[in-house]
């Protein structure tokens, strides 16, 4: 199981695509949910993804959050970030599918991105219709101590982020399996695939017959077996595809 024998994968196949979990992320100094050190062996996660919490107390999400959410612009994106957007420009990836809710994947230039958990790249008003702040706004807001509020009811705004309680946006999650049918190869990276629908996804790839997936995670998956290959680093993985990508990169100049 070589990291060549993967780039040799990713840049033969005809339709790539990767699907993203917290794991990418921990290399940015952002903690993931359900791994060794995760958020939910610190703090009660699930209360603050909590829709109806969020109605009743909206100020305990924004305080909570504020280290996670708040403070991306503190944050830079992790290698596996970069090489993905990389792996985009240079035509051998069509889209990543995250469950993430951290932005990494734009700031990292990567242009076809589907967050299938939302996003806090706008806050909207639960109560008035068309109401929208955007995330460096709202982020400001909140690195004050304060919360971003309606302009026209005063009331709490909330981040187009998928609570618990909530459905899926049905447009992101439907463009997701359509992508996942098309594609011939998907990776699957820092992700427990234990999240339902999203744990779902590789499973489209796989149930066309001719679709493989490859697994990167520092954890074991319900779909070990059913992996072309599994790795455990993903900062190892991906450091030694951003060399791959710059010897091709280099070739082609040359004209090899």
């Amino acid at each position: 199981m070589s990291v060549e024998e993967l780039f040799a994968k990713i840049s033969s196949a005809k339709y790539c695509t990767a699907l993203t979990g917290a794991g990418v992320s921990t290399l940015s100094g952002i903690p993931d949910f359900r791994g060794k050190n995760g958020l939910y062996n610190e703090m009660d996660a699930e209360k603050i993804f909590d829709i109806e919490y969020f109605k009743k107390d909206p100020a305990f999400f924004y305080k909570a959050s504020a280290p996670l959410i708040y403070s991306l612009d503190k944050k830079e994106p992790s290698v596996v970030h970069i090489v993905l957007a990389e792996l985009e420009r240079l035509g051998f990836l069509k889209a990543v599918i995250t469950q993430n809710i951290d932005l990494l994947h734009e700031k990292a230039g990567s242009k076809k991105v589907i967050e299938i958990h939302g996003s806090p790249g706008f806050h909207y008003c639960l109560r008035c219709a068309g109401v929208r702040m955007s995330y460096d706004e709202a982020a400001l807001i909140v690195q004050a101590g304060e919360l971003p509020a309606c302009p026209n009811c005063g009331k709490v705004l909330k981040p187009a982020i998928t609570f618990f309680g909530e459905m899926l946006p049905a447009e992101a999650l439907s463009e997701a399996v359509d992508h996942a049918q098309k594609s011939d190869l998907m990776l699957v990276l820092g992700t427990s695939l234990t999240v339902y629908p999203a744990a779902s996804i590789p499973r489209y790839t796989l149930s066309q017959g001719k679709g493989e997936i490859v697994i990167v995670n520092n954890m074991p998956t319900p779909l070990d077996h059913m992996a072309s290959l599994c790795f455990d680093d993903l900062g190892e993985v991906f450091g030694k595809i951003k060399e791959f990508i710059e010897e091709f990169i280099e070739e082609t100049k040359q004209g090899k």
